[in-house]
């Protein structure tokens, strides 16, 4: 018998936007978020300890991605909730909803230029 290949983890998240330079350089301006116009590289022993990286599958009913219109969402891991929800305010996203608190860290939202909603995660 021989052997089945088995899903290791997230290798990467890609998306189409207008203007994927300006998106580039909106994020790296208001989240500080590392890289160049050919995309970003996290190593993952940059990751906090005990982070991890999901793979969730919602119900297309799902009202969870909403207010953005698009199929998907994307999480990205940010050492200070607060700070990053402002900073990203401040270069005219949309804040949705309020931050929320799990055993496992704080959770916020917003909408970017292109209005992808993204979910921000600091780690507990």
């Amino acid at each position: 018998m021989s052997k089945s290949a088995t899903v290791l983890g997230v290798g990467g998240v890609f998306f189409k936007s207008p203007d994927p330079k300006r998106l580039y350089a909106w994020y790296q301006e208001h989240l500080g978020m590392p890289g160049s116009d050919d995309g970003v590289a996290f190593a993952p022993a940059d990751m906090p300890p005990g982070s991890f990286t999901v793979l969730a599958v919602f119900s297309e009913k799902t009202a969870y991605f909403e207010p953005s219109h698009n199929g998907f969402m994307f999480n990205l891991v940010v050492d200070d909730l607060d700070a990053a929800l402002s900073q990203v305010a401040a270069g005219g996203a949309q804040i949705v909803g309020e931050p929320v608190d799990y055993d496992y860290g704080r959770f916020g939202w917003f909408i970017d230029p292109d209005g992808n909603k993204v979910e921000l995660w600091q780690p507990a």
